[in-house]
């Protein structure tokens, strides 16, 4: 089995200081030592980071074409979070700082409310109870 001591994403962004501000007011943090006028280091998470990009620095590390997150996905990002009431209230911290939201989705064991931030990203915000998960399909 593979495994990994940290995961870290990366996100290109029109307006660097525009989304500092966006995820601050959901109560991220950001890593000082790897920020500067083109990059920060949001903290998700132990040891989980998203690396937000001004679109030209991140260019700079691929040779695809960037695509417009308002327009086309590429990636969903899911995190989650101790329970339904959580999920609600970072959701609704997003849509107060400018985001878009998607309609909630309950599947009994599984909530879930997604946003989109203010470059399009969507991010889906869950809570799971495992124990009222359905059963495996081979069990």
């Amino acid at each position: 089995m593979t495994t990994h001591s940290q995961l870290f994403v990366n996100l290109p962004v029109k307006n660097l200081a525009r989304t500092v501000e966006f995820y601050t007011q959901l109560g991220y943090s950001f890593n000082a030592q790897f920020t500067d006028e083109n990059a920060t280091c949001m903290i998700v998470g132990e040891n989980n980071f998203v690396m937000l990009l001004v679109e030209p620095f991140f260019q700079s590390f691929t040779q695809k074409t960037l695509v417009d997150a308002k327009k086309q996905v590429q990636a969903l990002l899911a995190v989650s979070v101790p329970d339904r009431a959580a999920v609600d209230a970072l959701v609704d911290k997003a849509i107060a700082a400018g985001a878009t939201a998607h309609e909630p989705k309950d599947y009994g064991f599984m909530y879930q409310r997604a946003y989109d931030d203010l470059d399009g990203h969507t991010w889906e915000v869950f809570f799971m109870d495992p124990n009222a998960a359905p059963p495996h399909a081979d069990q």
